[in-house]
């Protein structure tokens, strides 16, 4: 069992940053592969990026690449979402899930374990 925890969101106006943080508790973080997903108002949970278990692979949805990056600390217990010139059409709240046998890492039913999520808005 693996519990998530994320925090850091809030509201933020458009150009601005934010960092999310999904802290785990439960066995053996480091062998999990970490995403972050996020659901709009009236729209469907979507992938944003993900992590493999070690950090050595990275991916992102082509709407946050180049602006959002993904990292992580297994001493930690901790994956990070670093947002950088959010944009209005960011606004959603933000899930960050485990899963020990990742496939292509964006699909949701991947991942086994999930946070409560976080609410980023930002504002134009």
């Amino acid at each position: 069992q693996v519990q998530l925890v994320e925090s850091g969101g809030g509201l933020v106006q458009a150009g601005g940053s934010l960092r999310l943080s999904c802290a785990a508790s439960g066995r053996a973080f480091s062998r999990y592969a970490m995403g972050w997903f996020r659901q709009a108002p009236g729209k469907e949970r979507e992938f944003v990026a993900a992590i493999s278990w070690s950090g050595e692979r990275t991916y992102y949805a082509d709407s946050v690449k180049g602006r959002f990056t993904i990292s992580r600390d297994n001493a930690k217990n901790t994956v990070y979402l670093q947002m950088n010139s959010l944009k209005p059409e960011d606004t959603a709240v933000y899930y960050c899930a485990a899963t020990y046998y990742p496939g292509t890492y964006r699909s949701i039913g991947e991942y086994d374990y999930w946070g409560q999520g976080t609410q980023v808005t930002v504002s134009s």
